[in-house]
């Protein structure tokens, strides 16, 4: 089945938030609260329920930290998450702040997230608005 640039932005969109959120060690109940806000104000379009989707990228993202791929897995989210990249930044600040402190694992993400990943894509949203 091939998913609408709406469902692969929203499935990368719940990869990098657990990444995120995962990356320091510590997850918090306000990290996971943030989430589950996310995913609620979702226009999900996939046959796998959202709770099944999550599960796996929690496994996934836990491999890719414990074996050190987590830069090169958020690398890979890259074309999806650039679809919008205002959102993408915005959920990212929120969810790297919501516990009330950002480590220097999560700094390290936002600044490849920012920097690299949708540096391009921003770049380009905000000449639009101008």
């Amino acid at each position: 089945m091939q998913l609408s640039e709406q469902q692969s932005f929203n499935q990368a969109l719940i990869k990098l938030s657990v990444l995120l959120y995962q990356v320091d060690g510590v997850v918090t109940l306000s990290e996971q609260d943030y989430l589950n806000e996310i995913v609620e104000k979702l226009d999900w379009e996939s046959p796998i329920c959202p709770e099944a989707f999550i599960n796996d990228t929690i496994y996934q993202t836990r491999k890719a930290i414990d074996t050190g791929d987590a830069l090169p897995y958020l690398r890979s989210l890259q074309q999806d998450l650039t679809y919008d990249a205002e959102k993408t930044l915005e959920v990212a600040m929120a969810i790297t702040g919501v516990d009330g402190e950002r480590s220097e694992a999560e700094t390290e993400l936002l600044s490849l997230l920012t920097h690299k990943v949708l540096a391009k894509a921003l770049v380009s949203g905000a000449a639009a608005v101008q």
